[in-house]
């Protein structure tokens, strides 16, 4: 398996969605018709050695399922996991999404401090929350379900206790902002690092200490012309 199969490979994975060639040719910054071949190749390799998950190709669009031996053990293990309790990381993901909605998964691990992968495809899965990729943000947002109103009884969001107070949060907000932009400055510190050669900024501190040791013995010259 080459370097591009590897690729495609995981962003499938990751996708969990259909994923058009021409996605995949954007993001990977090749042509097309690489990223057809490529996904061929992919596809003949699963469907050669037999394997519990598959890929499929419909039109322009690739995406990874599982196979349809196995659709009696996905559908027990789905129904276990839409009928079963809620476990109270769930709760509290499900309600700061209600308050917060729609919010980014980076956003919402922020708040809750750890990573929400696992959660929210539990959450999506139940039909309790959906997702939508937002184009001017450029990245995906949650938001909660009519059914999850239903289940709570109400209409609106409007109608949950404090709605209002909560969603519209100013010190919530500004942390949130806060964070982010700290992430970056993080991010931009490394890059910077990253560019900078440790070894030459060496030589520049010893040469620094020369040129301050000679302009020092020049003082102490001149004091003593005087």
């Amino acid at each position: 398996m080459n370097i591009l199969e590897q690729q495609i490979e995981s962003l499938l994975f990751i996708a969990g969605k259909p994923l058009s060639i021409r996605r995949l040719a954007e993001m990977l910054k090749v042509k097309p018709n690489e990223i057809r071949e490529a996904g061929d190749a992919l596809l003949t390799r699963y469907k050669d050695e037999d394997r519990g998950i598959h890929i499929m190709r419909v039109d322009d669009q690739f995406q990874m399922a599982t196979t349809p031996h196995s659709a009696d053990l996905i559908e027990t293990f789905i129904k276990s996991e839409q009928t079963g309790e809620l476990t109270k990381p769930s709760l509290e993901t499900l309600t700061i999404i209600a308050y917060r909605g729609p919010i980014t998964k980076s956003e919402l691990e922020q708040i809750r401090g750890v990573n929400c992968s696992l959660i929210l495809r539990n959450l999506l899965i139940r039909g309790l929350a959906e997702a939508h990729f937002e184009k001017k943000l450029k990245t995906t947002v949650y938001q909660v379900t009519l059914e999850f109103l239903q289940f709570l009884g109400v209409s609106t969001l409007a109608e949950l206790p404090e709605y209002e107070k909560l969603h519209n949060d100013q010190r919530l907000r500004e942390l949130l902002e806060r964070d982010m932009q700290q992430a970056n400055t993080e991010a931009l510190t490394q890059q910077t690092a990253d560019i900078i050669d440790p070894e030459t900024h060496a030589v520049d501190e010893d040469q620094a200490e020369i040129e301050s040791d000679e302009e020092e013995q020049d003082d102490d010259d001149n004091e003593d012309d005087e």
